[in-house]
């Protein structure tokens, strides 16, 4: 099942041309990601940070610009995954605004890792099952 995560786009966000400069929609797009794991899992992002000792960078992705994200629009975040491997894990990402409109699609290839040593580890049983869960739009 999909999360649905949603926040507004503040001021800091913008450039010169009065709408959202696309590095900082990649940060919201990895706050969303980072807020979406408790959702998904059952266990928050910094825990599996640094209890667990994993992470989960991204090794791929591709994003299409659809609209301009402008000063005060909510975001609508649509998160799911489309395929867990052994260890890695395939992320759709579609941020609507609050009309609607469709801004941003993305797909994000996450590598599961030691955080000592940064090398791809499988992803956990009990992170796993979450992942697997959310699975479909």
């Amino acid at each position: 099942m999909a999360v649905k995560l949603t926040r507004r786009v503040d001021f800091p966000m913008l450039d010169m041309a009065g709408i959202a400069f696309y590095p900082r929609i990649f940060d919201l797009a990895h706050r969303f990601f980072e807020e979406a794991w408790e959702v998904v899992c059952g266990i928050d992002y910094p825990h599996i940070l640094q209890e667990m000792q994993i992470g989960f960078p991204v090794v791929d992705i591709k994003s299409e610009f659809h609209s301009p994200f402008r000063y005060g629009d909510t975001i609508h975040a649509t998160i799911w995954i489309s395929k867990v491997g052994v260890k890695s894990c395939t992320w759709q990402y579609r941020f609507h605004n609050q009309n609607q409109d469709l801004l941003w699609s993305s797909e994000q290839v996450t590598v599961c890792v030691s955080m000592k040593n940064m090398e791809s580890l499988p992803i956990p049983p009990e992170l796993r099952t979450g992942l697997e869960g959310c699975k479909g739009e």
